[in-house]
């Protein structure tokens, strides 16, 4: 092998040079023993070193790619083994040389940490970054939207509308006329027919459907503690597709009902019940009770004190009690209500009354939230003096029968003043739901007149015939009629009240002989029930002294209409199902 480096121009390492001085010297070293071998040094490698020494080892310089030296391959046949040694000790291999590692860079010293500081509010986003992300999550929110509502839209066009809201007043509708059940659909529906509608148990409606929303109107009350259902057929949605019934249905409570009792040995007291008597409650009293109404929501007193009268409202359990302001200092009498107007009505006379001073029997109204001043009635500029009066159900309007005979009505809510409807003699009472008052006329004759246009027709006999009727009080579905059987000398030998249905078919409900008298007879609402006042034993029933004189035992019978049958009998009267107190 050559220890010459062939490689021009190819810079040596340290290591390069001393392993060629040291090849140069054992190149030389051979030269002089094969000169003559006096100067051979046969001591062992080990001997050689002075002083015990460790040997240093030659560094064994790898071939380069480009030596000249070649090693080729014996075979056994050529294979010469050495000459032996004079001793036995074989030379170790040179040991393989390992690569000097390039020194290590000194290691930078770290940056001191600088002390920790407060942490300041974060900097704003740039507002940019913001609307970016604000817009991007209202897309995703718009987009869940309008694949819900594509969905909904693929549900709607798949089973047809469907109810999603029902509003409904169970306890107003038995109390009063023209309440409603409002349905509202998932989707605008194609026109609605009254055809499509049914109501169970059947009851007179009308009908106002728009959009989503169908609304049907009671136009009688409805019977307590009753489930009603109501149907609508074949109901479409406004852009087609499938259709489907909507239904629902609604539970009525039971009614009560208010009534007063007089006291001649402590206050007088209006108690509420319920229809068997069991869980009568008072809920107001006073010395001197004359006359109360009740609305849905509120009680009206007529209290009578030495100075004249007051008018209280409250609510319908005496709480929250106010004084209304009169027109004067005076008496009130025939109180009456008109719900759905939110009016009180009454007949007012002034305490200081002469031949030519104070006013006599004016009929007069107000709020019953008692923000205004009374409104004393008018016909051709001048006060009425009014003889009998009643407020048509479910309207702020009055009937009334002034002191001439004249037959009027006024509506408190319009401007078209008073309108002259003939002469009568009494108004015997006014139907709900129809417009439609039952008055005599001077002749005697009793007429069903039509206030809305001022048409009347003859109110027809029942059947059978039980004569002429004192009072005529009409309900849904027929009249309440009493009525006097007479001996052959004209003389009274007893009463009755006779229910008389729409086709005029009659019905003894109540018979009195002569020794007891009949004051009173009205319906509930509904006409489901009818409340008898009746004065047991006249000749040893003396009257109170209040400004309304009455009997001072009273009774009032609580019947079914439908059945006949009587519930329950109960001590006091002016029932609140009444429009007006009874007369003796």
């Amino acid at each position: 092998m050559s220890t010459d480096d062939e490689r021009p121009g190819v810079p040596r390492t340290r290591a390069e040079l001393r392993a060629a001085r040291e090849a140069e010297a054992a190149a030389a070293s051979r030269s002089s023993r094969e000169d003559g071998g006096a100067d051979r040094d046969d001591t062992p490698p080990a001997a050689r070193s002075t002083g015990g020494a460790r040997p240093m080892r030659s560094t064994f310089v790898p071939p380069d790619a480009d030596s000249t030296t070649t090693f080729a391959a014996r075979s056994s046949a050529d294979y010469v083994p050495p000459a032996p040694s004079t001793t036995d000790y074989t030379p170790p291999a040179p040991e393989k040389p390992k690569p000097a590692k390039a020194p290590r860079p000194p290691k930078t010293p770290k940056p001191a940490r600088a002390p920790k500081t407060a942490k300041g509010p974060r900097p704003e986003k740039p507002a940019a970054s913001r609307d970016s992300r604000f817009l991007l999550a209202l897309g995703a929110v718009l987009g869940i939207l309008v694949l819900v509502g594509a969905g909904l839209g693929v549900v709607s066009l798949t089973q047809g509308p469907r109810i999603t809201e029902v509003q409904v007043d169970p306890a107003e509708a038995i109390e009063t006329s023209g309440s409603r059940v409002i349905l509202t659909a998932n989707q605008s529906l194609a026109a609605i027919d009254e055809s499509q509608v049914t109501v169970e148990p059947a009851v007179p409606f009308t009908l106002d459907a728009a959009g989503r929303g169908i609304g049907i109107r009671f136009t009688v009350p409805l019977d307590d503690d009753t489930e009603y259902t109501v149907n609508v057929a074949d109901a479409v949605g406004a852009g087609g597709g499938p259709s489907a019934t909507l239904s629902t249905s609604f539970s009525t409570p039971p009614s009560t009902i208010f009534l007063l009792r007089r006291d001649a040995d402590g206050d007088d007291q209006i108690f509420r019940t319920d229809l068997t008597g069991e869980q009568a409650q008072p809920v107001f009293a006073a010395d001197k009770i004359n006359d109360f109404r009740a609305t849905s929501s509120q009680l009206v007193v007529s209290v009578e004190e030495d100075e004249g009268s007051k008018l209280l409202v409250m609510d319908r359990d005496g709480k929250n009690t106010r004084e209304l302001e009169l027109p004067g200092v005076g008496y009130v009498g025939a109180i009456q209500v008109s719900d759905r107007g939110g009016l009180v009505g009454y007949s007012y006379s002034d305490k200081e009354l002469s031949d030519t001073e104070g006013r006599a029997s004016v009929l007069v109204t107000q709020s019953l939230s008692g923000d205004d001043e009374p409104v004393v009635t008018e016909v051709g500029d001048k006060e009425a003096n009014v003889f009998v009066w009643q407020f048509v159900p479910d309207s702020a309007a009055m009937l009334f029968i002034d002191f001439d005979g004249a037959l009027s009505l006024v509506d408190r809510t319009t401007d078209a003043g008073v309108q002259s409807l003939g002469l009568a003699t009494t108004i015997q009472g006014i139907s709900r739901g129809t417009y439609t008052a039952i008055v005599e006329r001077l002749d005697g004759s009793v007429v069903e007149l039509n206030l809305t246009d001022g048409s009347e027709v003859p109110l027809e006999a029942s059947t059978p015939d039980y004569g002429s009727a004192i009072t005529i009080t009409p309900f849904p579905g027929g009249t309440l009629r009493h009525v006097v059987s007479r001996d052959e000398s004209g003389l009274p030998i007893g009463q009755a009240i006779v229910r008389v249905d729409d086709e005029g078919a009659a019905t003894p409900l109540v018979e009195v002989d002569s020794t007891d008298s009949i004051l009173q007879a009205c319906a509930s609402p509904s006409g489901q029930y009818a409340a008898v006042v009746i004065a047991p034993d006249l000749a040893d029933n003396p009257y109170d002294q209040m400004l309304l004189p009455l009997p001072e035992n009273l009774e009032t019978h609580l019947l079914d209409l439908r059945t006949g049958d009587e519930i329950v009998a109960l001590t006091g009267f002016d029932a609140s199902w009444c429009q007006t107190a009874p007369q003796f």
